[in-house]
């Protein structure tokens, strides 16, 4: 980052100081113009280098007018007309040396220093000719139009870059520009040297407070994130009553949240499962301590073996098939590996044909079944025709086992919409406003002591809800205008 910084402070510097050094190239080509215009030749300059100093020095805004650079008390001190007055060499070694005039000291502020204000000027010193440490003024010698040295070194002319001086459309002269960087001053050099500097310093600074930052930022962060760490082993290991603090409405908050939620879930299935195990082992013990006891009566000869013995025991076996059958039917359907081979079928027909089969069941008990179809023609669904015939007969089986005698069964078929809407009212007993909710619980009952032998396990609910959403439909329970229970059953319409 530093180095792409100084490279791109450097490269916008460079192309600042062209642009002013060719401003004061243009402008000293104009004021020489007008000299000329004026003499019509070029020998008052070249005997006056005081007033080539003072052109070349005038001509240009300074930052800091009161306190000429050094390289103006060497042109005025060194004797002769060759520019530079020193060697290049002595600009590499001594561009800081010299000494500093202040304000209204020898000069009063639109020309050259008056030469009282300097020192003399130190020896020449030998060294490699570096042409970049040379300000611009130091850099530049005068021609004329024949290209011979009017101010300059002779053995620097071959180096220059060349700028005509036009009169009357005729070129009069040259003014010579040696090759360096475009530094106007040695100030630029230093100015440059001293923003490199701070620079490096500032991206120190920069380095040190991202690393404070990230510190900081790594701290704030570390504390929330090793309480959900720590949260998380202890819900591994079946500790579901853990629960986060939240205290932020940021991501780590909602991280918060979403855990809780989560040990919530987690705890409500625990219990669900500690409850599943409970019923089961009731639902289990009841049967067997009855089929055990009948069993002992006829091993003790309480009860003699005969036809009414074996039918009883007979019954209870029966009972505990159903109950089997419908733990691994429910188990089945809340893994989703029911298999399910829908095709485009009438309901309604796959219902006529279930109730035909348990019509000597519903006379016996004298309830009487009714078909409210309120469509003229057939209402097709993509359904499983096995899966919808098991829901239509946990159905009609609920309210075969517990409707009173001589009740009734009311079926409505009607279309909302785009779905199939399929109404189950039967008579009484109904239920309570609380129970509704929980008919589709597995090993609910509203009566928990109801006889086992009228009623089922609670499961055939449980597995018609099952069935239903395994066909993108819905099921609720509302009560009836019979006094009793409304199945509703929802199930989309084949488009």
């Amino acid at each position: 980052m530093y180095w792409f910084m100084r490279d791109s402070f450097d490269r916008g510097f460079s192309d600042f100081v062209e642009s002013r050094q060719k401003k004061s190239i243009e402008n000293l080509v104009a004021h020489l113009t007008e000299h000329y215009d004026s003499h019509q030749q070029w020998q008052a300059l070249a005997n006056d280098k005081k007033k080539w100093v003072n052109l070349v020095w005038a001509v240009n805004d300074h930052r800091h007018p009161q306190y000429p650079p050094p390289w103006i008390k060497e042109a005025l001190t060194t004797p002769g007309n060759t520019w530079p007055p020193q060697p290049p060499e002595y600009y590499e070694r001594n561009r800081d040396g010299g000494e500093r005039r202040h304000p209204g000291q020898g000069s009063n502020g639109n020309g050259p220093p008056d030469l009282d204000a300097f020192p003399p000027p130190p020896p020449p010193l030998e060294g490699k000719f570096r042409p970049h440490l040379m300000p611009l003024e130091m850099r530049l010698m005068l021609l004329d139009a024949d290209k011979r040295l009017i101010f300059g070194r002779e053995e620097l002319a071959g180096q220059l870059s060349l700028a005509p001086i036009y009169h009357a459309g005729q070129v009069v002269g040259y003014l010579g520009l040696l090759p360096g960087p475009p530094l106007k001053q040695i100030a630029d050099i230093q100015f440059m040297e001293q923003q490199a500097n701070e620079l490096v310093w500032i991206a120190l600074g920069m380095v040190l407070l991202s690393a404070a930052l990230a510190l900081l930022i790594a701290y704030l962060l570390g504390r929330p994130l090793k309480r959900i760490t720590a949260a998380s082993k202890a819900l591994a290991i079946g500790q579901y009553e853990t629960r986060l603090s939240v205290d932020s409405d940021d991501e780590l908050g909602q991280l918060a949240r979403d855990f809780n939620d989560l040990a919530a879930a987690l705890a409500q299935a625990e219990q669900t499962r500690q409850n599943w195990v409970a019923d089961i082992s009731h639902e289990l013990r009841t049967p067997l301590s009855v089929l055990r006891g009948e069993l002992e009566a006829l091993q003790d000869g309480v009860r003699p073996l005969s036809q009414g013995a074996v039918d009883s025991l007979y019954g209870d076996v029966m009972r505990l098939s159903r109950l089997a059958e419908d733990l691994y039917q429910l188990a089945l359907s809340d893994q989703g590996a029911l298999s399910y081979r829908k095709a485009l079928i009438d309901p309604v027909g796959i219902l006529f044909y279930d109730l035909s089969v348990l019509a000597t069941e519903f006379q016996r008990k004298a309830i009487a079944v009714t078909i409210d179809s309120q469509e003229g023609k057939p209402l097709l669904i993509y359904a499983d025709p096995d899966r919808l015939s098991q829901l239509y007969r946990n159905l009609l089986h609920n309210t075969l086992h517990y409707t009173d005698m001589g009740g009734a069964l009311q079926v409505t078929i009607s279309r909302q919409q785009d779905a199939l809407v399929m109404d189950f009212a039967d008579s009484e007993p109904g239920i309570p406003n609380e129970a509704l909710a929980k008919l589709f619980e597995r090993f609910y009952r509203v009566e928990s002591s109801r006889n086992r032998s009228l009623g089922g396990a609670g499961l055939g609910l449980s597995i018609c809800r099952n069935i239903v959403e395994a066909h993108n439909g819905h099921i609720t329970a509302l009560h009836s205008a019979l006094g009793g229970l409304t199945i509703r059953i929802t199930l989309p319409l084949a488009l």
